[in-house]
């Protein structure tokens, strides 16, 4: 499996994009609770040219507890990081990380079992897209 899931769209700006995720992982019980701006970011520290891409820090609070809960260590884990990116031709990509892939490193049964529920929210959110 790949660290992460990702669709490409066409047709749309990034601010509409980024609308669109927000609301389908609303619609799945999570919120956005960081942003980062590479474009800015890269612009600012090294003055490199990047297309538009951003990060979004994203929690469901239900499972972040749930698996909190289990092994406060956890925390270094989250958020669900959600990118949103421009990739050239008129497209943009979200990509969304696989928990079930990237908690296997923690190798506990119970936390592979919130991943797997976690997971499958996520493929809906990128469905909804």
């Amino acid at each position: 499996m790949d660290y992460f899931n990702s669709k490409k769209i066409t047709g749309s700006t990034m601010s509409a994009t980024r609308l669109k995720v927000e609301e389908a992982l609303k619609n799945e019980g999570f919120g956005v609770l960081t942003e980062i701006d590479i474009q800015a970011t890269m612009k600012k520290k090294l003055d490199k040219d990047y297309l538009p891409h951003l990060i979004l820090g994203t929690c469901n609070p239900v499972f972040a507890d749930k698996v909190l809960s289990v092994d406060q260590h956890i925390s270094l884990m989250l958020p669900c990081n959600v990118t949103i990116r421009e990739v050239g031709n008129e497209e943009i990509e979200i990509a969304i990380i696989n928990p079930l892939e990237a908690m296997k490193v923690i190798d506990n049964r119970v936390i592979e079992e919130y991943a797997a529920e976690v997971s499958e929210k996520l493929d809906r959110v990128l469905e909804n897209i």
